[in-house]
C-alpha cells in the first residue's frame, strides 16, 4: 500500500489535472524511487523514463525532476519503465511494471478505450470502462511495490547534468539555436527543421 501522504497524491492529481491508472503508476514508481534513494532534499535525483504517459506528470511532482533542470530525460520506446539515479551516491536503478499486469489492464480497458476513440462506445460500455479504471487505480494504489515492479539495479551512470551551450544563428531561418542541436550543410549551419528540408535522401 502506498506511504505517500494523501496530500502529497492530491497535489500530484492537481498537477496532472485528472485521477487516472496510468498516474497512480506513475505515483507508485515515484514512491519506489523515494524509498530507495531518498527524498529530493537529501538526495540529488534525475530519472529517466520510457513512457509519455500520464505518470511522467508524478515523477516530476514526487522527485523534483523535471525536463527544465534537465534531471528529467524521455526516452520515446513506449515502455512503462522508469529509471531513478542518485547522482551523489552513483546508485540507480530501473523499475518496469510487471507485463502481467499491462496484459490485465489491456484486456479490461483496451477494447472499450477502442471504441470510446471510435466513438461508438454506449453509455453501458462508458460505464463498464469508468469501473474498470477505479479498479485499476485503487489496485495500483493498494498494492504493494514488489508486486507492481520488476526492479534491476543500473551500473549506467546518471544522465549529465544540464550544460549551458552557446547558441547559433540557422543561417537559413535566423533563428538562434544551442549549438549542439545545429546541423552543418553545404557549408552552413542550420537548425534542425531547415536542414530536415534540405537534407533529401534517396
Amino acid at each position: 500500500m502506498s506511504g505517500l501522504s494523501q496530500n502529497w497524491v492530491e497535489k500530484t492529481i492537481a498537477f496532472h489535472g485528472h485521477w487516472c491508472p496510468g498516474l497512480a503508476i506513475g505515483i507508485r514508481a515515484a514512491e519506489l524511487a523515494l524509498q530507495r534513494l531518498g527524498r529530493p532534499e537529501a538526495a540529488e535525483l534525475a530519472a529517466v523514463v520510457e513512457t509519455d504517459m500520464c505518470g511522467v506528470d508524478a515523477v516530476q511532482v514526487l522527485t523534483g525532476c523535471t525536463f527544465g533542470k534537465g534531471n528529467l530525460v524521455h526516452r520515446d520506446y513506449g515502455k512503462m519503465a522508469f529509471s531513478f539515479f542518485d547522482r551523489k551516491t552513483g546508485k540507480g536503478f530501473r523499475a518496469i511494471l510487471k507485463p502481467e499486469i499491462q496484459a490485465e489492464m489491456a484486456a479490461e480497458i483496451g477494447p472499450l478505450m477502442k471504441k470510446m476513440n471510435e466513438g461508438t462506445i454506449t453509455d453501458k460500455e462508458k460505464t463498464t470502462l469508468e469501473d474498470f479504471r477505479e479498479a485499476r487505480k485503487e489496485k495500483f494504489m493498494s498494492a504493494t511495490l514488489e508486486e507492481l515492479f520488476l526492479v534491476s539495479e543500473l551500473t549506467a551512470p546518471a544522465p549529465r547534468p544540464a550544460r549551458v551551450l552557446q547558441s547559433l544563428c540557422c543561417e537559413t531561418c535566423g533563428e538562434m539555436t544551442m549549438e549542439s542541436r545545429t546541423r552543418k550543410f553545404d557549408g552552413k549551419t542550420l537548425c534542425i527543421p531547415c536542414f530536415e528540408q534540405v537534407d533529401q535522401k534517396i
